[in-house]
């Protein structure tokens, strides 16, 4: 006997893009966004500086112990900066915490228009194609890592063996310079967003039972090795966490390090719902002026908002 309609077990079937896997109890919404990191930094001023000069921020708020950066023209908070003096600066090899945070350009040409401004000022900075996105990774003055991308148009990702097809291979430059036109880099455009966080992580079970299990991401099929990426609504990654530095101290109160990130969730519900997850899996969620703040394993903080 054959039967028709919708295979139950089919991706599509769930509201999946074919590469997710949703969390069996509360899975986030697709509307999900990020919001701004928090950094602590040893020298408020010299971070400043970096990121006015090199990423094209600037600063819209500035204390005498912190400072918030936004893009040029657009009032969205990016990056706060809180200054404990004379922090330590993360090793070569890492922390358990920040691996970067990663600044989403809005079109390829902005970034085009950074890899210029990048080689007029003579600073070094990685590369990658990644098939879904290109992107540059830069290092701060404390050593915490930044990546600076653009998408690729959704419509172009493809599977490759099961998987989200992507990829470390060499990004042509040459070409995004081009792309770019003549117009010069007059900073972060409007509309640059917090596209992702990615994290170094003790283990990656520990890191799927908290962000994918107890919080509700989704995870994404990659084959990555030693990284575990997740994500709401079928995007590359809002969240990756890799082993890549195990064996690596934790950041502790004394260090340069990522105090936190955010997610900011359309609804309330959407956020009371995550906070109940949270706790049912046994962790402890803290209020703060209307937000929920958890730590996962290694006392990284993600707060939770409700736009």
């Amino acid at each position: 006997m054959t039967t028709t309609g919708t295979n139950p077990r089919d991706p599509a079937a769930q509201g999946l893009a074919p590469y997710t896997v949703a969390p069996a109890g509360y899975r986030l919404p697709a509307g999900l966004q990020l919001g701004p990191v928090r950094l602590q930094v040893a020298d408020l001023e010299r971070s400043i500086g970096y990121y006015e000069r090199v990423l094209g921020l600037r600063a819209t708020e500035h204390t005498e112990s912190g400072a918030t950066l936004a893009a040029q023209d657009d009032e969205t908070p990016l990056v706060e900066l809180e200054e404990l003096r004379g922090a330590t600066p993360v090793p070569r090899r890492g922390r358990l915490g920040l691996y970067h945070f990663a600044l989403l350009l809005p079109d390829r040409s902005s970034l085009g228009r950074f890899v210029a401004h990048l080689g007029a000022l003579g600073q070094y900075a990685g590369s990658a194609d990644h098939l879904v996105s290109e992107a540059l990774y830069l290092t701060d003055p404390d050593g915490l890592g930044i990546e600076v991308y653009a998408d690729r148009p959704r419509s172009s990702w493809r599977m490759q063996g099961g998987s989200l097809a992507m990829a470390i291979d060499p990004l042509d430059l040459e070409d995004l310079v081009r792309v770019a036109g003549a117009q010069p880099w007059s900073g972060a455009p409007p509309g640059t967003r917090m596209g992702h966080v990615h994290l170094h992580v003790g283990d990656l079970e520990s890191a799927s039972a908290f962000y994918h299990t107890a919080l509700g991401l989704d995870r994404i099929v990659l084959s990555i090795p030693g990284a575990l990426f997740m994500s709401a609504g079928g995007y590359h990654h809002h969240l990756g966490t890799n082993i890549w530095a195990t064996g690596a101290p934790v950041a502790t109160e004394g260090d340069a390090r990522l105090l936190e990130w955010t997610i900011q969730l359309p609804k309330r519900s959407d956020m009371e719902g995550a906070v109940r997850s949270l706790a049912a899996s046994g962790h402890e969620v803290r209020q703060d002026s209307g937000d929920a703040l958890a730590a996962d394993p290694w006392g990284t903080n993600v707060r939770l908002v409700a736009r």
